[in-house]
């Protein structure tokens, strides 16, 4: 009797062979953000939607016909999506030719670029000669002149060479990069003084130890170079506007424009989808190097 008492006053006490539920943990509100978070979403969401919206709205209007494209008030989104606009681009202009000589041009202004920056910006950073600062202020100072000042100085100069109305004309001129060159000493003020140190001591000279200890640290600043100067010129219009006349050496903005028509009567939705069609190759340019753009553009502040 007495053992029977004893055992029931264990369960009792125990909780654990009764089969009593355990206590439950309280429940922990979640955390509101904060009004300062709160704010930054809100403002990245508006700066999204005044960037992509245009860009919607463009393809949105190149998959409708031209009748469509006017209607009041307009729909964002096609009523009846049609791709005959983009077979019309195809008709009307050459663009297997245009984008040959935008991505020719493009090509060799980037590669161009990111040697000529990458050589002006090591000789500023690491090569101490006279007149120095000067000479980088005058090459940062040339970055407040607009091309429109020097275009004339730069046609009578390509016309005296003989390279009117070549592809040569867009690319030489445009191969020198103040930007650039103030991107790339930036890059290389931020690399260690010890790598040329070291290689001075082995014997190394001053092209040796570019060439073989700081070029190739130098290879995320140069992807950076070279990504920007392809995105802006893939869709530059004014100096092949000026330098070219003939319509085989027309890039694709050039192209473009004669999509409109006379006295712009062209249908507006198959211009709009020549538009979309040039935008491709820079969107993949960009997604490939997003990665490399973005390690570079971090590489200074970690080293």
């Amino acid at each position: 009797m007495s053992s029977q008492t004893l055992h029931t006053g264990t369960d009792a006490h125990s909780g654990s062979s009764s089969g009593t539920p355990a206590t439950r943990k309280p429940y922990r509100n979640r955390r509101l953000p904060a009004a300062g978070t709160v704010g930054r979403y809100a403002a990245l969401a508006v700066a999204a939607a005044l960037t992509l919206g245009p860009v919607l709205w463009t393809l949105s209007t190149s998959l409708r016909t031209p009748s469509e494209s006017f209607n009041l008030p307009p729909s964002f989104l096609p009523i009846n999506p049609d791709f005959t606009a983009y077979q019309e681009v195809f008709k009307q202009i050459n663009v297997g030719l245009l984008v040959l000589n935008s991505a020719l041009v493009t090509g060799l202004i980037a590669l161009g670029q990111m040697a000529s920056a990458t050589l002006a910006g090591y000789a500023f950073a690491r090569l101490d000669f006279r007149g120095r600062k000067a000479i980088f202020s005058l090459v940062l100072a040339t970055m407040m002149v607009p091309v429109q000042v020097t275009i004339v100085p730069v046609f009578i100069l390509i016309r005296g060479m003989g390279l009117s109305d070549t592809l040569l004309a867009l690319i030489l001129p445009a191969i020198p990069t103040a930007f650039g060159t103030f991107l790339m000493r930036q890059y290389f003020l931020g690399l260690p003084n010890d790598f040329a140190e070291a290689a001075a001591l082995d014997g190394a000279g001053p092209w040796r130890i570019f060439r073989s200890v700081y070029a190739p640290l130098a290879v995320p600043g140069m992807a950076i170079v070279g990504i920007l100067a392809f995105n802006f010129h893939w869709n530059e219009f004014f100096r092949p506007l000026i330098l070219t006349i003939s319509e085989q050496n027309f890039t694709l903005p050039l192209g473009l424009v004669t999509l409109q028509g006379n006295l712009g009567t062209g249908s507006i939705s198959v211009v709009l989808a020549g538009v979309i069609l040039s935008m491709l190759p820079a969107l993949v340019v960009f997604i490939f190097g997003q990665r490399t753009l973005r390690e570079g553009l971090t590489a200074g502040a970690s080293k």
